[in-house]
Parts: C-alpha cells; sequence; structure tokens
C-alpha cells in the first residue's frame, strides 16, 4: 500500500472536505483518505493511480496536484 499526498486546491469548508473525501473514496484502489481543510492537503492510502485521484478531484470542483514535497513519518 502506498501513500499519494495531493494539494487541493478550492476547499474552505467541513463541506468541502466531506466532498473532497466522498471523491477521492469513489476511486478503485483508494483504502483510506485524510483531509486536512488547515493545509489544503489530501492523504490517500491504497494502491489508487495518483492521476485517477486527480481527475476525481478535477471532476468534483477541487483541481488538485500531487505534492511532491511531503514524505511519510
Amino acid at each position: 500500500m502506498s501513500k499519494v499526498f495531493l494539494q487541493v486546491e478550492g476547499m474552505s469548508c467541513g463541506s468541502c472536505v466531506k466532498h473532497v473525501t466522498k471523491a477521492l473514496n469513489e476511486v478503485p484502489g483508494v483504502d483510506d483518505v485524510a483531509v486536512d481543510l488547515d493545509a489544503g492537503r489530501a492523504t490517500v492510502e491504497g494502491s489508487a493511480d495518483a492521476s485517477a485521484l486527480t481527475e476525481a478531484l478535477k471532476d468534483a470542483g477541487y483541481p488538485a496536484t500531487v505534492d511532491d514535497s511531503v514524505r511519510p513519518a
């Protein structure tokens, strides 16, 4: 299982977090999603392809990019 860190644009409230979480959880291969509203970041665990994750968020109205600057602890 791998982790993908995403920088997510457009999140401003708890409802946005719910929408982002739902969109990511619908991608095949996603096992767990954690969204940090303050940091504008989502962490996804599983076997899902990063491009599928960013595409799902784009379709949900939240453009995202893979954040390679974050390293797992």
